[in-house]
C-alpha cells in the first residue's frame, strides 16, 4: 500500500483548516508534519496514531480510541493544549494522494 502524502483537519466550529504533508518516517510509518507549525502526527507503540508538538506532549488523537492503522485514521479527533480543546475532521484529499 502506498502512503498517504497529504490531510487536513478541519476544525467542527468554524471550519479552520490545517494542512499536513509527509514527512519522512517515525516508528516504522510515515509521520506528518503540519504545513505551517511545528506539529506532527505520527504513530508511536505507547499512543496509537496522535499529534504531537516539539517537546513531545500529545496534543490531539481520534475520539474513537487507539488507532494502529498504517496511516492516521479519517475519523473525527480530539485536540486539547492548556484550557482549550476543540474537535476536527481528519480529510484526506479529493482522488489519488498517495505515494
Amino acid at each position: 500500500m502506498n502512503a498517504l502524502e497529504s490531510f487536513t483537519f478541519v476544525r467542527h466550529i468554524d471550519g479552520l483548516r490545517h494542512g499536513f504533508g509527509r514527512d519522512g518516517e517515525r516508528n516504522g510509518r510515515p509521520a506528518y508534519r503540519r504545513t505551517d507549525g511545528d506539529v506532527w502526527c505520527v504513530w508511536s507503540e505507547p499512543d496509537g496514531w496522535h499529534c504531537e508538538i516539539a517537546d513531545g506532549l500529545v496534543t490531539a488523537h481520534p475520539v474513537d480510541g487507539r488507532a494502529d492503522g498504517p496511516e492516521p485514521p479519517a475519523t473525527v479527533w480530539l485536540s486539547s493544549k492548556n484550557d482549550r480543546s476543540y474537535l476536527y475532521d481528519l480529510r484526506t484529499p479529493p482522488g489519488p494522494s498517495r505515494a
